[in-house]
């Protein structure tokens, strides 16, 4: 399992359409994919959760990878948050 923290920079956070870039990309692995927000757990795989998260413009957030591929899984999850999810 590796895990690393993000903020989130696109000014209108997670909604829906960098939350369906987030969960495409994530897809991709055979890996769990998950973030922690506080106490909230997301699956990175799942719109529905992601968006249940309620992540905002400066939230960190932290992106949780475990599986056969995690370490590319979570190096795909920082990029994409670093590039603002395509936004």
């Amino acid at each position: 399992m590796v895990n690393a923290s993000t903020v989130i920079k696109n000014s209108s956070g997670l909604h829906l359409r960098p939350a369906g870039v987030l969960c495409k990309e994530a897809l991709k692995y055979k890996s769990k994919v998950s973030f922690r927000m506080g106490n909230t757990t997301a699956n990175a795989k799942s719109v529905l959760s992601v968006l249940g998260a309620c992540v905002k413009s400066g939230d960190e957030i932290e992106f949780v990878c475990d599986g056969p591929d995690e370490k590319e899984a979570l190096a795909a999850m920082l990029r994409l948050a670093e590039e603002g999810f395509g936004e």
